[in-house]
């Protein structure tokens, strides 16, 4: 009998230890020697209009993140853009999202200070699409038509209206604007309900990529306007000079490079989310861009060398000590 009780007590102890073991391994894997441990239990990522660039970058990083943030549950909520992103993020609704720079550049919310950058991802292309017959070949040309403008809270909306100050014409005045986003402009544009539509993603954009297959349409050049529009304000110095290349689109009824404006796109958070969790984001973010990118070819762009480029926000402290654990 004490043969029986030492031996169930060994069995007892060995069995402890290996569950203790286990433990360890798990909280192991979970987090990472060296990381320190961050406590959230969600976190909700802004994306953007369904059929954009913020949308599809967003639901293939929505994975990402849950395997980089173990326990943690993500959640994907869609929004018209930039605009409406920022004031989610500054707001608390969410916790992380994109934005475009000009975006950030012109919000003045009582949240403000807060805002910070986790990463600069890659650049938007400001588009006008019409139909391949249209005589368009400026913005100017738009008086008297129809326009998608890309619904209010967009950054598409944002870039249109100064676009077309910059070009001399009033929406509502010189033509009709229409608050139509990337959502419902193409077929908007194809039924014969809109003249032409503005856009602005990465390159090239699914569903203009989709409306080219099987409705002729071209890229108006929007070069001409760059220099009026950067008098328009400290805001519109966050936008460039640039060219989408001939193949930006397969089946665009365009022989040449398009001479249009950029801006970047940038991933940002407040001040008030766990320094340890931004850190494992930036990392994920990182990491998936070969990934993303096979799917999202503008997430190529996302790169350690120039994701610290974040003006006009300041970096996370997160992202700042994830950026100097890699630097070579």
């Amino acid at each position: 009998m004490r043969f029986s009780g030492r031996f169930t007590r060994r069995r007892a102890v060995r069995a402890g230890l290996a569950g203790a073991i286990a433990l360890g391994l798990l909280l192991w894997w979970l987090l990472p020697t060296g990381r320190p441990a961050f406590h959230q239990s969600s976190v909700t990522v802004a994306t953007g209009v369904k059929s954009g660039v913020y949308d599809k970058y967003g639901q293939l990083l929505g994975p990402v993140l849950a395997k980089y943030l173990p326990g943690v549950s993500v959640h994907l909520l869609p929004s018209q853009g930039s605009v409406q992103n920022i004031d989610y993020v500054a707001s608390g609704r969410a916790d992380f999202t994109f934005a475009q720079a000009d975006a950030v550049a012109d919000y003045h919310g009582p949240q403000r200070s807060r805002l910070r950058a986790v990463a600069r991802l890659y650049d938007d292309y400001m588009q006008l699409i019409v139909p391949a017959d249209s005589k368009v070949t400026s913005a100017r040309d738009l008086r008297g038509l129809r326009v998608g403008m890309g619904q209010p809270g967009s950054g598409v909306n944002l870039i249109a209206q100064r676009l077309v100050r910059a070009a001399g014409l009033t929406p509502g005045k010189d033509f009709t604007a229409v608050p139509a986003g990337i959502d419902t402009a193409p077929e908007l544009l194809e039924q014969g309900k809109l003249d032409a539509f503005f856009w602005s993603g990465g390159i090239p954009t699914g569903a203009v990529q989709e409306l080219a297959a099987h409705y002729p349409v071209k890229l108006v050049q929007l070069g001409d306007l760059v220099q009026s529009l950067h008098k328009l304000g400290a805001a519109a110095d966050y936008y460039r000079a640039a060219v989408m290349p001939v193949d930006a689109y397969a089946h665009l009824h365009n022989t040449e490079a398009v001479p249009t404006i950029a801006v970047a796109n940038l991933l940002i958070t407040t001040d008030r989310a766990d320094t340890a969790l931004v850190e494992r984001v930036t990392e994920a973010v990182i990491d998936s861009r070969d990934r993303i990118g096979a799917v999202v070819h503008s997430a190529q762009q996302v790169d350690l060398r120039t994701a610290i480029y974040t003006d006009p926000l300041p970096l996370h402290e997160g992202a700042r000590r994830y950026y100097l654990s890699v630097k070579p």
